[in-house]
């Protein structure tokens, strides 16, 4: 499992592109929003660079 810290998350449409942007990179991948905490959980066998890289790139960058 993978949990991710996205401090710019902020609203509905967000966690839609948040979770879009995660099964850009793994088809298959299981994502869990909790918009309150600002936080993702990512069920896949991908490394955890490849999500926090493409979230970067969406405007999404995964805290420290």
């Amino acid at each position: 499992m993978i949990e991710l810290n996205l401090p710019d998350m902020s609203c509905g449409h967000c966690a839609s592109t948040v979770t879009q942007t995660c099964k850009l990179v793994d088809p298959a991948a299981k994502v869990e929003v909790d918009l309150h905490a600002k936080l993702i959980k990512i069920s896949s066998n991908e490394d955890p660079r490849n999500f926090a890289e493409a979230l970067n790139e969406a405007g999404y960058p995964p805290a420290a």
